[in-house]
């Protein structure tokens, strides 16, 4: 008999060990007689330490404050209400953080003794993964939302802009032009919205090329050394040999000044504000799970500072636009929410740490570019105008269309509009003369301007193409856009921008 007994201990005692989830054995008034090495991993006691406590240690205050009541219910009525019923409660570690657990409790009686066993797992990880997968699916419920206005509210800009554009060489008088400037200023203003709005949603157009960005944190540094004041340390650590990261050198520049700006605005009173370089290799699948990034080399930029931070509860909706922590009218609640679209239609991560009273870092994660940068000079845009050439306009909304053509003759084109794909194919047809397709991507039919942009190109490849859109052209064309080489010229713009794209691309053959 000695020997079986012996034998069912060592086998409880090895089934105890290998389990991975906790097990407490306890008497009938909770105190724990038995445990495995999983529940001290659990609840953070020594093995020896968690033996002789009583069960209500390891559950919240008002927990188990009740839970004296339950077993002597059970005690006295024997009803099963608890037993062999799984539930979701919280459990409280020894340094009073509290964490959800799954429990099942089990009973026996030995002679006139009962005994409990309970069964916890741990929940934490899987409940971190369901409010990451809800936070995702908001945030790109939103993104589709936006994308839809966005597209629907720039057509509106560009009509607005474009005609204060041409009303403004008719103007007499100071006080009329400075209504017009007033005007086009608050439109420009909407657009800009706009533009944060897309960014956020992943739907503005890109443009990513090999940078340096030491170059524009460097240039981010001596914007705020001129205006930020004295009450303010800024500390600029740039790490020696940084890569090149592939990136929009504009939205990465706005990023940069919007987290200093966001920065600067949690210390009222001041405070440091550090911006810092990194180059970091992502080379553990467990750690590129924790950050939620893909594997590889990335250039990690941080923007810390010193001020007010954030809770829980904030931090949830950091990064949802018009979300703010700013008195009112003190911020948009776009610039975060910018920052992160940019990034992660960049291919990266955004990783924001803050604790109230201590402070905030934001973590930029950039992919790595083995390309040569680009020089900021390079990117400057020229505005001229033309010598002649025909260009078709295709646009489907008759307001636009009038504008457009408007802007292109006053740039001295010679232009032809129609109103969808059918008849710019028709106009092509009995056409030799056409040097230019200028075409909106979202038209009516069958034919998209991506499709009409592909046609024209495989039968007239003398034709030069110039695409534009309010919308998110990867949205409309599964990304194939960003890989075909058409150019893009995102509404609302401004004479200079299409007088600069148009010249770019009618000069190609020239250079």
């Amino acid at each position: 008999m000695t020997n079986v007994t012996a034998k069912n201990e060592a086998l409880l005692d090895a089934l105890l060990n290998a389990a991975v989830d906790a097990i407490i054995v306890s008497d009938e008034t909770g105190n724990i007689i038995r445990s495995n090495p999983a529940a001290s991993k659990m609840f953070g006691y020594e093995p020896d330490e968690i033996l002789g406590l009583n069960v209500r240690s390891l559950m919240p205050d008002k927990m188990a404050a009740k839970h004296g009541d339950f077993l002597q219910r059970y005690l006295e009525t024997r009803e099963t209400s608890i037993i062999g019923v799984g539930r979701d409660l919280e459990g409280q570690k020894k340094d009073g953080s509290i964490f959800p657990v799954h429990l099942s409790i089990g009973s026996a009686e030995v002679g006139r003794q009962v005994f409990f066993v309970g069964v916890l797992h741990d929940l934490t990880e899987r409940k971190n993964a369901e409010t990451a997968l809800n936070r995702s699916q908001r945030l790109e419920a939103i993104g589709q939302l936006t994308g839809g206005v966005a597209h629907d509210f720039n057509n509106l800009l560009t009509v607005v802009i474009g005609n204060l554009e041409l009303l403004e060489p008719t103007l007499r008088t100071k006080e009329q032009s400075e209504l017009l400037n007033d005007a086009l200023e608050s439109a420009e203003h909407g657009a800009d919205l706009i533009h944060r709005l897309l960014a956020f949603a992943r739907r503005s157009p890109l443009a990513p090329v090999p940078v340096d960005i030491s170059v524009f944190v460097d240039r981010v540094g001596k914007i705020l050394a001129r205006t930020i004041g004295a009450r303010y340390d800024l500390n600029i650590v740039p790490s020696p040999n940084i890569w090149h990261v592939h990136a929009d050198p504009a939205q990465l520049q706005t990023a940069i000044l919007n987290l200093a700006f966001n920065a600067q605005d949690a210390m009222p009173d001041g405070g440091k504000l550090v911006i810092e370089t990194s180059n970091i290799v992502i080379d553990d699948a467990f750690m590129a799970k924790e950050i939620e990034i893909e594997m590889g080399r990335y250039v990690r930029l941080s923007v810390t500072d010193t001020g007010h931070g954030m809770s829980q509860a904030e931090l949830g909706q950091a990064f949802e636009p018009f979300f703010t922590t700013k008195p009112a009218r003190k911020g948009t609640g776009l610039g975060l929410s910018m920052v992160y679209g940019f990034v992660k239609q960049s291919g990266g991560h955004v990783a924001l740490y803050s604790e109230p009273g201590q402070g905030t870092t934001v973590n930029l994660y950039l992919p790595a570019s083995d390309g040569d940068a680009v020089k900021v000079d390079d990117l400057t845009k020229v505005s001229v105008a033309g010598n002649g050439q025909t260009i078709l306009a295709v646009e489907d909304n008759p307001a636009i269309q009038q504008i457009s053509l408007l802007r292109l003759e006053a740039l001295n084109y010679n232009v032809i509009g129609a109103a969808d794909a059918a008849e710019a194919l028709e106009f092509l047809a009995d056409r030799s003369d056409i040097d230019l397709m200028f075409t909106d991507l979202v038209m009516p039919g069958d034919m998209t301007g991506y499709d009409l942009a592909k046609t024209v190109h495989e039968k007239r490849p003398r034709i030069k193409i110039l695409l534009t859109s309010g919308y998110a052209e990867d949205l409309l064309n599964g990304g194939t856009l960003s890989k075909s080489g058409f150019r893009l010229l995102r509404k609302p713009y401004r004479q200079a921008d299409i007088a600069a794209e148009i010249h770019a691309l009618l000069s190609e053959d020239q250079s």
